[in-house]
């Protein structure tokens, strides 16, 4: 291990506490199979100052989902011996069911729960543990498409296999996590830590910046195989050693993990078992990233390296940049991406995705342009006339007998979809606009659409209470966003899309979707 290697990462790790700065935070990276560095610093509980150290519980969020499918795969070899325990969990599905695997892939075809959680009206910070999440879960009556044909991330996906997993064997979830992994990989303090009000050693996640002041985050909800693993670094880093002690064997659990996943067509799938599949500075990678209010967290491993890099942060600042800083600092390769002018494009406007009915907007930003589509806009670079990309997603436009349209390609979702321009102009009346619109397949769940003081609120109700009420933002005739940058879950819808649907020139229904949770109709009562 060179000293020049050794000087790079220790550089690019003593800079993130002033480059992420917070409560306290923790990283470590290994190289075939030895620390490299392991560090922590600031303070787990800032109230009870209480250190943040390499051994400090922390909550690890969706990199649960690795350990979730390797549990899985630990005790079948065949997970689709499990399908029918899918089937029997989403009693008023209309249409065949996903099977295991489409779930440990996320090609299952599920509305997210922690999203349709917000159009039943769960309350932001409310409680939700199982009872919540069964009502949820078992109200399913569509797919947003048919398991196995693309990809969409789905929390409730690993819930459901950990559910399974515990009514199979008859054993609790945190007993199987601690045979089938903690105990094989030497992770000595990991547990199931489910509740997220808590961390029995006292750790605390933080809400805020440094201009705003950091207080704790509050969080009631209960996780299980979708997030629920607690884990300090010192167990992270047993598990990328036992990842790289076991690399050469032809059914290693992480070998069985990283395999290659498909599409029901063939096509490569980006994300497999919990882990996505990825490519930096000309690497494979495979890696995970957690988010809780709070919480954040990032793993990645590189194989061809044998390189392990693990971020946690009891802040919300960006481990995912961090650990790709820290990387490119142990592969000796420039981080920052280029950000020279890009030229004007045709494509700047707003869109509604056909098949979804999502709003999608292109508009210039500095060093080129942001595709707002998911929760965080995304950058496009590569910008002609007719042409963008952001990582593995295009946008361009395309000639057809019809003329020009606008495309975007989503490789890593196996899907293209078409965009339809919005008519930005002005013009409807917003009153028309106003009243009770009810969704049949969210158990009568409703929108409430009203005019306080002329200006446009909309909020939503169902089983799990009266969500607040949000200002809209008109983006272009029919077409407004209800905002909702807080949820649950810290990954949130973000902006819904509400598409107003006309009969005779009167409002009739709107169609409601978010990334998570597509396509849903609500009729006008």
């Amino acid at each position: 291990m060179s000293d020049s290697l050794f000087s790079r990462v220790e550089a690019a790790v003593s800079a993130l506490p002033a480059r992420f700065p917070g409560p306290g935070g923790a990283v470590a990276v290994l190289k075939d199979g030895e620390v490299l560095v392991r560090h922590g610093w600031g303070y787990a509980n800032v109230e009870r100052r209480i250190p943040f150290t390499p051994s400090t519980l922390f909550r690890m969020c969706s990199i649960t989902k690795q350990f979730t499918c390797g549990t899985l795969l630990d005790l079948y070899d065949d997970p689709s011996e499990l399908d029918a325990d899918v089937d029997a969990r989403l009693p008023q599905l209309d249409e065949p069911s996903p099977g295991l695997l489409h779930l440990a892939h996320n090609q299952s075809g599920l509305r997210d729960y922690w999203a349709v959680a917000m159009l039943h009206g769960a309350p932001i910070e409310g409680d939700f543990g199982d009872r919540e999440a069964r009502r949820v879960i078992e109200g399913t009556r569509t797919l947003q498409f048919q398991p196995g044909t693309s990809y969409s991330y789905v929390n409730q996906n690993f819930r459901l296999i950990s559910d399974i997993l515990q009514d199979r064997t008859e054993r609790s979830f945190a007993e199987l996590l601690q045979t089938s992994i903690f105990n094989p990989a030497g992770m000595e303090r990991a547990i199931l830590a489910a509740d997220t009000r808590a961390m029995p050693d006292g750790t605390v996640g933080y809400e805020g910046t440094v201009e705003s002041g950091f207080r704790p985050a509050v969080n009631n909800v209960i996780w299980t195989g979708d997030a629920g693993l607690g884990a300090s670094l010192e167990d992270m880093i047993a598990w990328e050693r036992f990842i790289d002690a076991t690399r050469e064997a032809p059914d290693s659990l992480y070998r069985r993990l990283t395999a290659p996943v498909t599409f029901s067509d063939g096509q490569a799938a980006p994300y497999g078992f919990g882990l996505q599949r990825s490519t930096m500075f000309g690497r494979d990678v495979t890696m995970h990233g957690g988010a809780l209010r709070g919480w954040r967290s990032h793993r990645l491993h590189v194989a061809s390296e044998r390189l392990s890099v693990v971020v946690m942060f009891n802040h919300m600042s960006a481990a995912q940049v961090a650990a790709a800083q820290i990387l490119a600092a142990a592969l000796g390769v420039p981080y920052e991406p280029d950000r020279s002018t890009q030229p004007p494009t045709a494509l700047y406007g707003t869109y509604l995705e056909r098949e979804t009915g999502l709003s999608a907007r292109i508009e210039p930003a500095p060093g080129g342009a942001t595709l707002r589509y998911l929760m965080v806009p995304e950058a496009l670079e590569g910008i002609s006339a007719t042409r963008a990309e952001a990582g593995s997603v295009v946008v361009k436009t395309q000639e057809t007998a019809e003329g020009p349209e606008v495309v975007v390609e989503r490789p890593g979702e196996n899907r293209t979809s078409l965009l339809m321009r919005c008519d930005e102009t002005p013009g409807e009346d917003i009153a028309e606009l106003a009243g009770v619109y009810r969704c049949e397949e969210l158990d009568e769940a409703e929108v409430t659409i009203t005019l306080a003081g002329g200006v446009v609120y909309g909020g939503f109700s169902g089983i799990l209470g009266d969500g607040r009420m949000e200002m809209l933002q008109r983006l272009a005739k029919d077409v407004w966003v209800l905002p909702c940058p807080r949820a649950l879950d810290h990954t949130a819808p973000g902006d819904w899309t509400l598409a107003f649907e006309r009969q005779g020139g009167s409002v009739t229904a709107v169609r409601v979707g978010c990334w998570l949770a597509r396509d849903l109709l609500y009729q006008r009562v």
